[in-house]
């Protein structure tokens, strides 16, 4: 719905509202394709359980394929060889799609200070949320998850 003010054209009511209405659908369907290759894993595997209970933040169900993901988590180290999988992993996934850095080997690097490993998956890729940590905490991502969350609500929807 289009509302003409004179000079121009702008979104109505209706638009503004299915905007949100998209958007707080979209943050509780997470559906997260976990792109693990360290130790960080184990931690990444803790918040599934049903102590922390991230079901209840609408990412319980982890996706095997990039086509069925919207959430792409990246968790340990990335190294130069490995990065044109994880970029091909990334082109594979429909629109929208959110990366979230998961330890601070993704992040930055971590303590690796070589030629084979990648400073920082934002190198490879756009991040939207960082988790750090060695590794993080469950905590830590339960909180980066509801950062994500507020993204993806936020987000203007495509039209």
């Amino acid at each position: 719905m289009e509302v003409d003010k004179g000079g121009g054209t702008e979104f109505g009511f209706f638009t503004s509202r299915l905007d949100k209405m998209i958007g707080w659908a979209r943050k509780f369907s997470v559906f997260q394709y976990p792109f693990i290759t360290a130790c960080c894993g184990m931690e990444y595997m803790s918040v599934a359980c049903a102590h922390y209970d991230i079901d209840r933040f609408g990412a319980g169900l982890p996706r095997f394929s990039p086509r069925q993901a919207d959430v792409l988590f990246v968790v340990g180290t990335i190294s130069q060889k490995i990065a044109p999988v994880l970029l091909t992993v990334y082109e594979q996934m429909c629109s929208p799609k959110w990366v979230v850095a998961f330890g601070v080997c993704t992040c930055t690097g971590g303590f690796y200070d070589d030629y084979a490993t990648v400073r920082g998956i934002d190198h490879v890729l756009p991040v939207d949320i960082y988790i750090p940590g060695c590794p993080p905490r469950p905590e830590t991502v339960l909180n980066g998850l509801i950062m994500l969350q507020e993204k993806i609500q936020n987000q203007k929807q495509e039209v």
